[in-house]
């Protein structure tokens, strides 16, 4: 009996600590579970598919995925909810395939990631006010509003009556006024029915910039998710009218954006780190020196607030864009990066399951873990030039982008002459 009283001390113990680790983020690796026509690849039937790849997410290291959108939607991708707490709707699967996908990721020890829409809704009653009232999904009226639930300067529907908007305009669907308390009531109720009832433990907010950060600080004092990534969508350049937040030119001013939207959110959510993402698009192309600040840190975010900078390469939106999309053939490079780098690194899924490189991620991440290399972790630049990017993390790893360097100069006694893990121009050292 006392032994397995002492087994079962132990066993809380680990529980208690792993909890731990996970609100402080160490060893955080967040997978999208999803990419842009997923939808369409197994109508009906996505949840299914991430069901069968729980385990491989699981013994990859992956501690959290991010889920699509879960509700009524009128585009197919699920980024124009209407009935929220209709779930059976989703082209992505029913609401029991999705609770039997989350019971699979929680019996895994993983986590699961609401995709968050809540900027803006799409009427659900056709009426002649132009689509600004809404049906919940429930026969009790939950989530049901008017035009009062709708921003009265949106530029283009304009049929709210509600206050100003707090955040930019998104221009498919009408804003949603988030300063009415009827509005964050619902919402916050909502938000913890997902959680309560489906089994969400994490929120990532879509158009987190489309509404004032109080409202987003107020819904996470409400619903105290496990992890919530804000999108802060910083990807700039001259043809878009802001050249000053281009993230190549002008990374401290792009850098600055996602720092002020932090300040503004409370101490609850991190957001993707859009400064890195461009900055690495430039510098595999032959620019590794962008990779150092005149300060002699990481120049995105993971500079400056590493713990609260989501990392990445690409995800569903940025891959469809020509423009900033990562370099197909140095898809790795920009992985080497992030996965030994400070910060909480997120895997797209086209990456891990469809490119091939399933086997090099799962090494860098069993190197991260095996090193403790978390979002706080320290980064000593060691050489930024066009063809060589050398980092000695944590004290404890080395790792080498590009295709210069004589690796016989580089290397200090210290590590490991055998790379713990290597690909094409990059390779990873671990300390001797």
């Amino acid at each position: 009996m006392k032994a397995e009283m002492k087994r079962f001390k132990l066993l809380l113990c680990v529980c208690i600590l792993s909890t731990q680790m996970v609100q402080f983020g160490f060893g955080q690796i967040v997978l999208q579970g999803f990419n842009w026509t997923s939808w369409s690849k197994h109508p009906g039937g996505w949840y299914r598919v991430l069901k069968d790849e729980v385990t491989q997410l699981a013994s990859a290291g992956v501690t959290h995925v991010w889920l699509p959108p879960p509700s009524h939607t009128t585009d197919p991708e699920g980024y124009m909810p209407g009935r929220l707490y209709d779930l059976d709707a989703s082209n992505y699967g029913t609401e029991a395939d999705l609770k039997d996908l989350i019971l699979a990721l929680h019996n895994s020890g993983l986590k699961a990631m609401a995709d968050i829409v809540i900027n803006h809704r799409v009427g659900t009653i056709l009426t002649s006010d132009g689509g600004c009232t809404f049906e919940g999904g429930t026969t009790d009226g939950r989530l049901d509003w008017g035009t009062w639930a709708v921003c009265k300067n949106d530029p283009n529907f304009h049929c709210g009556t509600g206050n100003d908007d707090t955040g930019l305009d998104f221009f498919k669907a009408p804003d949603i006024d988030h300063t009415n308390p009827t509005v964050q009531t619902d919402l916050i109720n909502w938000l913890n029915w997902l959680k309560t009832n489906i089994g969400f433990d994490g929120w990532r907010l879509d158009t987190a910039n489309g509404y004032g950060g109080p409202y987003i600080k107020l819904y996470m004092e409400g619903t105290k998710p496990d992890l919530a990534i804000g999108e802060v969508y910083t990807l700039f350049d001259e043809s878009d009218g802001k050249p000053e937040l281009n993230p190549v030119t002008n990374p401290a001013n792009n850098r600055q954006e996602l720092i002020n939207w932090l300040q503004s959110v409370g101490d609850v959510p991190t957001t993707f780190d859009f400064t890195t993402k461009g900055l690495l698009n430039a510098a595999v192309n032959g620019q590794l020196s962008k990779l150092n600040d005149t300060n002699g840190k990481p120049p995105g975010l993971i500079g400056y607030i590493p713990a609260k900078a989501v990392t990445l390469v690409d995800n569903h939106d940025t891959i469809r864009n020509t423009k900033w999309a990562f370099p197909a053939d140095k898809v790795m490079l920009g992985y080497a990066y992030i996965l030994t780098h400070p910060g909480i690194p997120s895997i797209f899924y086209d990456h891990f399951f469809d490119w091939g490189f399933t086997t090099e991620m799962k090494n860098l991440i069993a190197i991260r873990a095996r090193n403790g290399i978390n979002p706080t972790s320290s980064c000593r630049i060691v050489a930024a030039e066009d063809g060589l990017y050398m980092a000695i993390i944590n004290e404890k790893i080395m790792v080498k982008i590009g295709p210069n360097g004589d690796l016989h100069n580089l290397l200090t006694p210290d590590f490991n002459n055998t790379p713990a893990t290597a690909g094409i121009n990059y390779a990873v050292w671990e300390k001797a």
